[in-house]
């Protein structure tokens, strides 16, 4: 089983913000390289560190960032 169960909403996030991946950066600490990846959903894991990097950076909850998609879900 290859589907993507839990996608990264860092882009929908800084979309709504109208922040760009320099500004994230800025706000959070975490490398311009690991925020594109996120934004982009280009991951398949996240460190524990970089998550409460940008909790603390963009004032969300681990929850905000991350969205469960049930395995029968065919959205995207």
């Amino acid at each position: 089983m290859n589907e993507l169960l839990i996608r990264c909403r860092l882009g929908d996030i800084m979309k709504e913000r109208g922040l760009q991946n320099k500004d994230v950066v800025e706000l959070t600490g975490v490398s311009r390289n690991t925020i594109t990846s996120l934004a982009g959903n280009a991951t398949k894991r996240i460190d524990y560190d970089t998550l409460g990097a940008l909790c603390r950076g963009l004032n969300v909850s681990p929850g905000d960032l991350l969205e469960y998609i049930p395995a029968n879900s065919k959205s995207n």
